[in-house]
């Protein structure tokens, strides 16, 4: 992700006089010489930023399409709703243990020997003999059979349990948290690619200007090399001018990478080929009321919702603990069947109840108790500085608007008298009441307005940008 001191580095090696080495492949351009004419200068070694006129680029990109690839495609997104989806399952985890339990078992034994156990039925006398020996017939009852195979069904289910009804609780508190921290990363990705767009826009327009100044350039060249051919001028004002389309065309190879840098992070932020062209975006929306932004933050901003969230979890923490205080009940049933029968029978059910109610363990209730407790406390402060921090975010991102936007009217209004001074010293020039080195004064004093122009113009976008972000609003 590009972030903003990147931009602002761009800016600055934008507006930089130093001369960088040309790219690795790309053909070196020659010493100025007064022999040589403006249309025999080599190319640059990069293609233009935008189309030439005519022409159709390959693709362009819009800030709502930007916005919505990254909400798509963006991997720390996806890595943080992978994140959301395995938090969610703790709510689950919490029911489990208060929904019905149900165990289904079976063995199969064979065994090397076989026992049985003989029974006697007696028989009755008849009527009216004495009577006498006990006499019947025997059975064997079968006690350890070669093969022997037993099922079983065991089923619980929890009736009173005040510490699971309030784990239950917390675990749902516990999951909506993490789905406001999910937004709240969702959030972070798409104002930093609105604020990435943004930046790449101005390093092209940044280009733009660079293009335009280099005409400039070659037109002053070429008057100068005119009136010197002529002996109206010496020199000294061929070279100047030299001097300067030279200047001019490092300022457009180094305003053109610089816009590829950036379109290269937001093509990675989206996940997308670097091959488009982006479309100036408009101004970022603001709401109407600036002053209800304060209130706004503290209720919609997600990162304060999640703090909200994980006091509510804390409170149910705590009340959990407490409901270990009390005893649980439970009922359970269990039903076998066999194929050997026993003393018992080959089929066994029974049902009942089940009640624990710890007495004392040693002090570790009061502990949990404690440290609960002390939670709660710490998740209320965090609420409190995260509301305060919301709210200092709005009134300092509000100061920065306003500065903002007048740093860019008054650099709009100085490059407006730039352009006129530069266009009035120019005609000056050709008409031999200006020297070159006022006319290459005025080109320079251009050039920097320009600069700052489209450096303040993207401070009070990006100011807007983080407005919207401080007082919880959406990027559209």
């Amino acid at each position: 992700m590009i972030s903003l001191l990147q931009l602002a580095a761009a800016l600055v090696v934008a507006q930089a006089p130093a001369t960088p080495a040309p790219p690795q492949g790309a053909p070196a351009a020659p010493p100025p010489t007064s022999a040589q004419p403006p249309q025999a200068q080599p190319n640059l070694g990069v293609p233009p930023p935008v189309a030439p006129q005519g022409t159709t680029p390959a693709r362009t990109l819009e800030i709502r399409e930007a916005l919505r690839l990254a909400g798509e495609r963006n991997y720390d997104l996806k890595a943080a709703a992978a994140r959301l989806k395995q938090v969610e399952q703790n709510y689950w985890k919490a029911w489990s243990y208060y929904l019905p339990q149900i165990t289904l078992g079976g063995t199969y034994t064979h065994n090397g020997e076989t026992s049985t156990l003989p029974f006697l039925i007696p028989q009755s006398p008849a009527p009216g003999q004495p009577p006498g020996p006990v006499t019947g017939s025997v059975i064997e009852i079968p006690i350890l059979a070669a093969n022997q195979w037993q099922g079983t069904i065991d089923g619980s289910q929890v009736l009173f349990a005040p510490s699971l009804w309030f784990a239950i609780q917390a675990a749902s508190r516990g999951e909506d948290s993490a789905r406001q921290a999910t937004e709240n990363a969702r959030r972070s990705i798409l104002f930093g690619a609105a604020q990435a767009f943004y930046g790449t826009a101005s390093l092209r327009q940044l280009a733009l200007v660079s293009d335009r100044l280099l005409e400039i350039a070659q037109r002053a060249e070429k008057d100068a090399r005119v009136r010197y051919q002529a002996g109206t001028v010496a020199k000294v004002a061929l070279i100047r001018a030299e001097i300067d389309r030279a200047r001019a065309e490092q300022d457009v190879l180094r305003a053109r990478n610089a816009y590829y840098s950036a379109r290269y992070s937001l093509a990675q932020l989206i996940d997308e080929p670097a091959d488009f062209e982006v479309i100036d975006p408009p101004e970022p929306p603001l709401p109407p009321d600036l002053s209800k932004l304060e209130d706004a933050a503290v209720r919609d901003r997600p990162d304060v919702q999640s703090l909200r969230s994980a006091l509510d979890v804390a409170v149910a923490t705590k009340k959990s603990v407490v409901g270990n205080y009390f005893p649980t009940l439970a009922a359970f049933g269990h039903y076998q069947d066999a194929n050997v029968a026993g003393l018992t029978g080959a089929q066994l059910w029974s049902i009942g109840l089940s009640a624990q109610w710890k007495i004392f363990d040693g002090g570790l209730r009061e502990a949990n108790v404690r440290q609960a407790d002390a939670a709660v406390r710490e998740a209320e402060a965090n609420l409190a500085s995260g509301e305060t921090k919301a709210r200092l975010d709005v009134r300092q991102a509000l100061l920065d608007l306003e500065s903002a936007k007048a740093n860019a009217v008054k650099a709009k209004e100085q490059r407006d008298l730039a352009a006129e001074n530069q266009r009035l010293v120019d005609v000056s020039f050709r008409a031999g009441s200006a020297t070159a080195v006022e006319q290459a004064d005025a080109t320079t004093q251009l050039r920097n307005a320009e600069v700052a122009q489209a450096t303040e113009m993207l401070n009070a976008q990006l100011a807007a940008v983080r407005l919207l972000q401080a007082a919880g609003h959406d990027i559209r």
